[in-house]
C-alpha cells in the first residue's frame, strides 16, 4: 500500500511539474516578482476613511511598512504553492479558465435566491436561528473596520459599449479600470459614504498566474489584521464563472429601472479537513447583509453559498467571497449591481457600529 501511494504521488509531482515548466509558469512568476519587489510601498492600497463616525486616522506608509500588495512582503520571491497542502480552490481557478474561454453565445440567467442557502457541504445550518441570532460582530467606531481586497483581481467583464481593455487573458486585464477592482473602488465608496472606514487593497495577486493567488492575498490579509486589529469584516471581491461547452452565462437582477448583474456571497467552511474556526460567524454575517439587501431587491442576491473550502476566510470572523455577477456580464451591468448591493448593506453595517 505504501508503495502504491509513492507511485501516486510521484506521477501527480511529474505531472504538475510538467504542466508548470509547459507552461512557462514557474519562470514567468519568477520574473514578475523580482520585478515587484522592488515597487513603491502602498502604492496599490486606497485608505478611505470617513469623518463622519469619530476621528479615524491612519498613517499613510509605516503600518503597512515593508509591504507590498500584490507582491511579496520582505523582497524575496513569494512562495507559487500553499505551504501547507494544495489548496482546493486552485482546482476552482483551473476550472474558471476553461470556463472562461471564447464563447458561442451568452445567455442570460436569473437565479432564484431571496434568503436560500445552497448548502454544498454536509452541514446542518439553521438559517432561521442565524438571523435571528444575528451576526455576532461590532464595529469599531473611528478605527478600520473594512478590508476590501481581491484574491483574482485581474478578473474582468465581457467588453461592450466603451468598457474596452487590454486582455491579459480570456476576461481578465490587469487595468484596474475595467477588472474586479473597480468594483471594489464602487463599493469602498459607497461604505465610506455612509460613514464607514474601509480599506482597499487595489493589487493585483492572480497575474501572471492564478496558482498561489490565495496565498499570496492571504498573507496580505494577515499583515492588514496584524497592523489594524480591530478590522471586524474582510470582503473579497470576485466575479463568477458560469457555463459549458460554449455557453456563457450571465447573471440578471429583476429589479425594475435597472440593468443589473446578480452578486452572492460565499462562505467556506472546515469540511475540507482545514482548521477554520470562523466558518459558522461568517454564514451568520452573510445571512444579515443576504436579508438587508433582499428588503429592497429581491432578485439582486443568489443563494448564499456555503462549500467545504475555506478561501482564507479560516484568517478572519466576517470574512466573505462576494461574487459580483460572472464572465458574461458586462462591467455597467457589474457597477449597477454592487452600488444597489452597497446601498442596501451599507445602513445594516452602519448598524453594528459601537462606541
Amino acid at each position: 500500500m505504501q508503495k502504491v501511494n509513492k507511485l501516486i504521488i510521484s506521477v501527480l509531482t511529474t505531472l504538475g511539474l510538467y504542466l508548470l515548466s509547459a507552461s512557462g509558469a514557474y519562470d514567468t512568476l519568477e520574473r514578475r516578482l523580482t520585478a515587484g519587489s522592488g515597487m513603491q510601498r502602498m502604492k496599490n492600497v486606497t485608505v478611505a476613511a470617513s469623518t463622519s463616525r469619530g476621528q479615524f486616522s491612519m498613517p499613510a506608509a509605516a503600518p503597512l511598512a515593508g509591504f507590498v500588495p500584490g507582491g511579496t512582503n520582505d523582497g524575496t520571491q513569494a512562495q507559487t504553492e500553499p505551504s501547507e497542502e494544495p489548496d482546493p480552490e486552485e482546482l476552482s481557478a483551473e476550472t474558471e479558465e476553461a470556463v472562461t474561454g471564447e464563447a458561442d453565445s451568452v445567455l442570460e440567467t436569473t437565479i432564484k435566491g431571496g434568503m436560500s442557502i445552497k448548502n454544498e457541504t454536509q452541514y446542518w445550518v439553521d438559517a432561521g436561528e442565524m438571523l435571528a441570532d444575528g451576526p455576532g460582530l461590532s464595529l469599531p467606531s473611528g478605527e478600520a473596520q473594512i478590508l476590501i481586497i481581491h484574491t483574482h483581481s485581474s478578473e474582468a467583464y465581457t467588453q461592450a459599449g466603451l468598457d474596452h481593455y487590454e486582455a491579459s487573458d480570456s476576461n481578465r486585464t490587469e487595468d484596474t479600470q475595467y477588472n474586479i477592482v473597480r468594483i471594489g473602488d464602487e463599493l469602498t465608496e459607497i461604505l465610506t459614504d455612509a460613514g464607514l472606514n474601509v480599506i482597499h487593497d487595489r493589487g493585483i495577486y492572480d497575474y501572471p498566474s492564478y496558482t498561489g493567488s490565495y496565498s499570496r492575498s492571504g498573507e496580505a490579509v494577515e499583515q492588514y489584521l496584524a497592523n489594524y486589529p480591530r478590522i471586524r469584516i474582510v470582503l473579497d471581491i470576485h466575479r463568477d464563472a458560469l457555463g459549458a461547452d460554449g455557453v456563457v452565462y450571465k447573471t440578471m437582477a429583476e429589479e425594475d429601472g435597472v440593468c443589473a448583474s446578480q452578486v452572492m456571497l460565499l462562505v467556506g467552511t472546515d469540511e475540507s479537513g482545514l482548521e477554520h474556526p470562523y466558518w459558522r460567524q461568517n454564514l451568520a454575517l452573510a445571512l444579515y447583509m443576504q436579508n438587508a439587501v433582499n428588503q429592497v431587491n429581491p432578485t439582486l442576491m443568489r443563494p448564499v453559498d456555503l462549500v467545504p473550502q475555506r478561501y482564507n476566510q479560516h484568517l478572519s470572523g466576517g470574512s466573505l467571497i462576494v461574487e459580483v455577477g460572472s464572465s458574461g456580464n458586462t462591467l455597467q451591468e457589474a457597477l449597477a449591481a454592487v452600488r444597489l448591493f452597497g446601498a442596501a448593506i451599507a445602513p445594516a453595517l452602519c448598524e453594528l457600529v459601537g462606541e
